[in-house]
C-alpha cells in the first residue's frame, strides 16, 4: 500500500518507499512500481517525475494527460521546489556549497552516471550541512537539485569525496539502505494555481 500525502481530481502526492521502482522496469519480472500500485486504485494516475529505486520520499503523479502535461511543464521550467535529505560518509568541512559538474550515462556500467565535461548535460546541486556525527564520521545534509539529472545528487556528493551512506554504486560502504530521501516538494496546483507544499521526515 502506497501512503498518500494528498489526492484530488488533478493529482496525487505519494510516499515512495526505498527499494521500489517509480516506473516499470525493462524486464517483465520488474513491473511492480509506485505508478502501477497507484493505478490499481486510480487508473488515471500518470508519472510526472521519478525517484531512483534506492531513494524514498515525496513523488508527484498527475491524474490524466492534461494534468501530466501541466505538471511536467513546471518541472521543465524549474518552478518546482525540491529538497532532499541525505547522510554522507565523512565530515564535510564547509557549511554549504554547490557542485556544478556535467553528467552523462556511463554506458558500459549503466545505470551509473559519470562526469563528462565535453558531452555531459549541465547539472547543479546546492548543499548545506544539517548535522555532523563525529563518532560515526558522517554528515547529514540538505540537498537541492537545481537540475534534475539521473543520479545527480548521488554522483555529486561522491565527487566531493563524500558518497551517500549505503550507495555502493558510487563508492560507499554497504549499509541497510541508501540514505537519500525526498523530504520536501512544492509546486503550483495545475487547476487553481495555489501553491502546494509537502514535507516528509527522513526515515533514517
Amino acid at each position: 500500500m502506497i501512503h498518500l500525502h494528498y489526492i484530488d481530481d488533478a493529482l496525487l502526492v505519494a510516499e515512495k518507499p526505498a527499494g521500489l521502482l517509480s516506473v516499470p522496469g525493462r524486464s517483465e519480472e520488474n513491473q511492480d512500481c509506485v505508478v502501477a500500485r497507484l493505478q490499481a486504485l486510480y487508473p488515471d494516475a500518470l508519472t510526472v517525475h521519478r525517484l531512483d529505486q534506492v531513494t524514498s520520499g515525496l513523488l508527484l503523479h498527475a491524474r490524466g494527460k492534461a494534468m501530466q502535461a501541466a505538471l511536467s511543464m513546471q518541472f521543465e521550467q524549474r518552478s518546482v521546489s525540491k529538497r532532499y535529505e541525505a547522510v554522507v560518509q565523512g565530515l564535510l568541512e564547509a557549511e554549504a556549497g554547490a557542485v556544478d559538474l556535467p553528467l552523462i550515462v556511463d554506458w558500459p556500467n549503466r545505470p551509473k552516471q559519470q562526469v563528462d565535461h565535453e558531452r555531459g548535460k549541465p547539472a547543479l546541486t546546492r548543499w548545506r550541512v544539517l548535522a555532523r556525527d563525529v563518532q560515526a564520521q558522517r554528515t547529514r545534509v540538505a540537498l537541492e537539485p537545481v537540475t534534475g539529472r539521473s543520479h545527480q545528487l548521488r554522483l555529486h556528493m561522491a565527487s566531493l569525496g563524500h558518497p551517500i551512506v549505503g550507495d555502493v554504486l558510487y563508492g560507499a560502504t554497504p549499509a541497510q539502505r541508501v540514505h537519500l530521501h525526498a523530504c520536501a516538494l512544492a509546486f503550483s496546483h495545475p487547476v487553481t494555481g495555489a501553491v502546494l507544499a509537502f514535507e516528509s521526515a527522513a526515515p533514517f
